[in-house]
C-alpha cells in the first residue's frame, strides 16, 4: 500500500502544499468580503453599515459550518493516520447530517429573526431596511456555504488541498463578478441594490459547494449512501468536541461584533463622531484584519491534517518541527501585516470609499491603535487548530476563547467607562498580548511532553 504523504513527505514541503492552497482560497474569500463593502458603500452610508452590522451572523454561519467541518477534518485524519478506513466512512456520512442540521438552523434565523437582530442595534429605518434584505437571503439560501465548507474540509484531510482551492477560487470570483451586475443592474439585469450583494454571495458559494461535490464523487477513499441520513451519536460527540473550538472561536467573534457595536453606538452618540461613524469604520477594519487572519487561518488548516496524521501515527518529531516551521511562518506574515497597518491605514480605509475628516480620524486611529499587536496575533489560532488536531479538544476550545471571550470582551465593556470611546482601541493590544503569552505557555508544554515521549 502506498505511504500517505503527511508521514513521509519533508515538513517544509509538505506545509507549502497542505498550506499554499488553503491560503489561496481563503484570501480570495476574504477578499471578495472586501469587494462586496466597496460596492455596497456605492450604494450608501447606511448600506455600509448594515452590512457591518450583518457582519455578526455570517461569523456565526461560518463559525457553525467552520467548526463542524474542522472536527470531521480531524477526526478523518487521525482515522487516516491509524488506518481505519470503515471509521472514515462513517464519518463522512455523519458529515452530510450535520450539514443539513446547520442549513436548518439558519433557515430559521433568517425567516423569523433578521429584523428583530438589526433593530437590537439600530432605530434608524433605512439601516434595518438594507440589513434585513441583505441578511435574510445569506442565511435562507446558505445551504451552499454549509455544504462547500464541510466538503472541502473533508478532501483537505486527505492531502486533496489543490482542488478545493479551485473551488474556493471559482465561487469566489463569481461572487466578485456577480456584485457589481446585480448590485447596479448592469447589461440588462434588473438593480437589486444591497438584495444583489447577498444574491451573488450566496451563488458564489452554490457553485463551489457543486464542484467540490461533483468530485467527491470520485474520491476513493470514501462512500456515501442513505445511511448518511442515520447519524452515529458516538462520532457526532467526537466530531463536535473537536470541531468546538474552531466553532467557539468564531461565535466569541461574532458575540464580541454585537456587543461592540453596542458599545460604539452608545459611547460613540456622545462623542464627536457620532454612533455611526465608529460602527462603519469597526465593521471596514473587521473586514480588513480577516485578510490577515485568513492567511494564519489558512496555515493552520493545512497543518491540521498533517498533525492529526503524525499524531495518530505517533511521530512525534513531525509534529513539533510542523509547529515550527508554521509558527515561524505566521510570525514573518503577522509581522508584514502589522508594518502595513501602521504605516499606510489612510491608504487601507481609503480603499471603501471617502468620507469626512472625522470618519478619517477615528478609521485611522482604530486601525492603528486597535491592531497594535498583529505581529502576535498568528500564533493563537495556530495554537487553537494545533491542539484540536491531535485530540486536546479542552486546549484547543481554551485557546479559542483566549483572546475574544476571557480577554478582549471584559475590556471592551470596562475600558469605554474610563476612556469614552477610545477604550474600544486600547482593549485590543492588551487582549492579543495576554493570547500570545497564554498560547506560547501551552504550546511549549505540549510540545515538551511529545518531545520526551
Amino acid at each position: 500500500m502506498q505511504e500517505n504523504k503527511m508521514g513521509t513527505m519533508p515538513i517544509d514541503k509538505l506545509i507549502i502544499s497542505m498550506s499554499l492552497p488553503i491560503m489561496i482560497s481563503m484570501l480570495v474569500q476574504a477578499l471578495y468580503n472586501i469587494v462586496d463593502s466597496i460596492f455596497v458603500a456605492q450604494i450608501s452610508e447606511n448600506a455600509l453599515t448594515a452590512v457591518s452590522m450583518a457582519f455578526p451572523i455570517q461569523n456565526l454561519m461560518i463559525a457553525v459550518g467552520v467548526g463542524t467541518a474542522v472536527g470531521v477534518n480531524a477526526l478523518l485524519a487521525r482515522s487516516l493516520g491509524e488506518r481505519d478506513f470503515d471509521k472514515v466512512n462513517k464519518i463522512a456520512e455523519n458529515a452530510v447530517f450535520l450539514v443539513l442540521l446547520s442549513y436548518l438552523l439558519f433557515l430559521i434565523i433568517g425567516l423569523f429573526f433578521a429584523e428583530p437582530f438589526f433593530r437590537s442595534q439600530t432605530d434608524i429605518e433605512e439601516i434595518v431596511l438594507y440589513g434585513k434584505q441583505y441578511l435574510t437571503v445569506c442565511c435562507c439560501l446558505s445551504f451552499g456555504c454549509f455544504t462547500q465548507l464541510m466538503f472541502e474540509r473533508m478532501l483537505q484531510a486527505t492531502g486533496k488541498t489543490v482542488y478545493t482551492m479551485i473551488t474556493q477560487t471559482t465561487g469566489a470570483v463569481i461572487n466578485i463578478i456577480l456584485d457589481p451586475i446585480l448590485i447596479f443592474g448592469l447589461f440588462g439585469f434588473p438593480k437589486m441594490g444591497i438584495t444583489g450583494a447577498a444574491a451573488a454571495t450566496v451563488i458564489g458559494q452554490m457553485i463551489s459547494a457543486f464542484l467540490v461535490i461533483l468530485y467527491f464523487a470520485k474520491f476513493r477513499n470514501m462512500y456515501l449512501d442513505r445511511s448518511m441520513l442515520k447519524p452515529q451519536l458516538k462520532l457526532l460527540k467526537a466530531i463536535v468536541s473537536l470541531g468546538l473550538a474552531a466553532c467557539i472561536n468564531q461565535i466569541a467573534i461574532a458575540a464580541v461584533q454585537i456587543v461592540m457595536n453596542n458599545i460604539l453606538r452608545y459611547y460613540g452618540s456622545v462623542s464627536v463622531y457620532g454612533s455611526d461613524i465608529p460602527i462603519a469604520c469597526v465593521g471596514i477594519v473587521s473586514k480588513v484584519n480577516m485578510v490577515f487572519l485568513s492567511i494564519c487561518i489558512g496555515i493552520s488548516q493545512g497543518c491540521q491534517p498533517i498533525w492529526g496524521f503524525n499524531y495518530g501515527a505517533r511521530k512525534f518529531d513531525r509534529v513539533r518541527q510542523t509547529y515550527r516551521y508554521s509558527a515561524a511562518t505566521c510570525t514573518i506574515i503577522a509581522t508584514a501585516f502589522f508594518l502595513c497597518f501602521q504605516l499606510f491605514p489612510h491608504h487601507i480605509i481609503g480603499m471603501f470609499g471617502g468620507g469626512s475628516d472625522l470618519y478619517f480620524k477615528f478609521a485611522e486611529n482604530y486601525l492603528r491603535i486597535f491592531m497594535l499587536l498583529t505581529f502576535a496575533n498568528g500564533i493563537q489560532p495556530m495554537s487553537s487548530s494545533f491542539f484540536t488536531s491531535i485530540g486536546k479538544a479542552t486546549l484547543g476550545i481554551i485557546m479559542s476563547l483566549t483572546r475574544q471571550v476571557i480577554f478582549l470582551l471584559p475590556l471592551v465593556i470596562i475600558f469605554p467607562m474610563f476612556m469614552g470611546i477610545d477604550g474600544v482601541m486600547y482593549a485590543g493590544p492588551i487582549a492579543d498580548a495576554a493570547a500570545f503569552v497564554l498560547a506560547v505557555v501551552f504550546a511549549r508544554r505540549e510540545l515538551g511532553r511529545m518531545k520526551k515521549a
